[in-house]
């Protein structure tokens, strides 16, 4: 046989399993290449349902003052189910909706809203809802600050720690609000706020008459919202009496299926419900008889009327949480204190009405009962200019 020939024959056969070697090494990369994809994917499939049980809210707390926290909502309906969605919606109803144009001028948004309330209040159909006496229960919600002339109404859940902190300076106790301890806010003995319920009748009568009034307001439902998670849920200040004594005359008296906490069978969130609290307060007969019970705790869900008697007394100015970064600096300006005090930074969006939180907190709770709230708040939502949550209610 031709040597050369077998030569060619021997090249020809190492050229083939170089071929072949280097077939078999890509094909290798590529079967390596669609494995990684593959496990990508299915990491990220495992990611996108572990989402979905892991909720990512953050909570500010309404007095703007402590550290954003994780949140969760054990606090709501046993019969709630919908997910919390921690991007800002776009039905979420700021004072932008309450008040379609917002004009540059502050003034006119202030006196729409004065003219708002008198409306309301000169509605004979509506007097039930919207008149109160000036009494004693009232004078124990206005703060008092003789140097300025001042008078506040405290209607909690709105922020008022804040307000309350620019009257301590006010009045001296303080030379500026980052100095004032949290814990010297709420203590009315050493706080240096007194209360127009200590003066006497004709001191009281000349400081209505004469002085700066004002209060701040929120969406009605928000602030129930706000006042079952601060006192049912997080109790943040450990004020007992509100999980041990009030809590379970509620739980006796409206909910429909009582079952011991203990009992490893029940199926029953522990401690109060939302709905539990909806039901309390739309009863108006029974709430009166509990709320005697309960004493001045209830400040934190009475109505506007009960608290400030808006259509009794001549306010000067009423602000809406909504809009806050705009009325405070407002209001300062208006009782001529901004060059003594300054209102202390809003975080950005916290002042928002929140339509899916209200929502969500509301899911599963029946028509029936909803309607009642709502007829036992109608006199907040019309006073304040608050559009009937159609939503909810319908």
């Amino acid at each position: 046989m031709d040597i050369n020939y077998l030569g060619e024959v021997q090249l020809a056969h190492k050229l083939r399993c170089r071929v072949d070697g280097c077939q078999l090494v890509h094909w290798e990369m590529m079967r390596r290449h669609w494995l990684l994809v593959g496990a990508c994917g299915w990491v990220l499939l495992l990611l996108m349902v572990a989402s979905r049980f892991i909720n990512f809210n953050l909570h500010v707390p309404d007095d703007y003052g402590g550290k954003v926290e994780a949140r969760t909502w054990t606090e709501l309906s046993a019969r709630t189910a919908k997910p919390q969605r921690t991007i800002p919606q776009p039905n979420s109803m700021s004072a932008v909706d309450v008040f379609p144009t917002i004009p540059s001028d502050w003034r006119s948004v202030e006196e729409r809203r004065l003219d708002q309330l008198a409306s309301v209040c000169r509605n004979a159909s509506l007097r039930n809802l919207t008149h109160t006496s000036i009494n004693k229960f009232v004078l124990d919600r206005i703060f008092v600050c003789d140097k300025q002339k001042i008078l506040f109404c405290q209607t909690p859940k709105v922020g008022n720690t804040q307000w309350k902190k620019v009257l301590i300076v006010l009045n001296g106790k303080y030379s500026k609000v980052e100095d004032i301890p949290e814990d010297m806010v709420h203590d009315h003995e050493k706080n240096g706020l007194p209360r127009l319920s200590s003066l006497k009748e004709n001191e009281i009568r000349e400081r209505l008459d004469t002085y700066f009034k004002f209060f701040i307001v929120r969406d009605p439902f928000e602030r129930i919202i706000s006042a079952f998670k601060d006192k049912f849920v997080k109790n943040p200040r450990f004020e007992p009496w509100y999980k041990h004594d009030i809590a379970p005359a509620i739980i006796r008296k409206y909910r429909k299926i009582h079952r011991d906490p203990d009992d490893s069978s029940s199926h029953e969130a522990p401690g109060l419900r939302f709905e539990d609290f909806v039901r309390y307060l739309g009863d108006v007969s029974g709430q009166k008889r509990l709320n005697r019970q309960f004493g001045p705790h209830v400040i934190h869900w009475v109505t506007y009327v009960e608290l400030c008697a808006p259509c009794d007394i001549s306010y000067s100015m009423v602000g809406h949480h909504e809009t806050l970064d705009r009325d405070a600096p407002y209001i300062l300006k208006a009782a001529g204190i901004e060059h003594l005090v300054s209102y202390p930074t809003i975080p950005p969006g916290i002042t928002l009405y929140n339509r899916t939180k209200v929502e969500r907190y509301f899911s599963g709770i029946g028509k029936r009962d909803v309607r009642r709230l709502y007829e036992r708040f109608q006199g907040d939502f019309n006073l304040f200019g608050y559009p009937r949550p159609d939503f909810l209610l319908d």
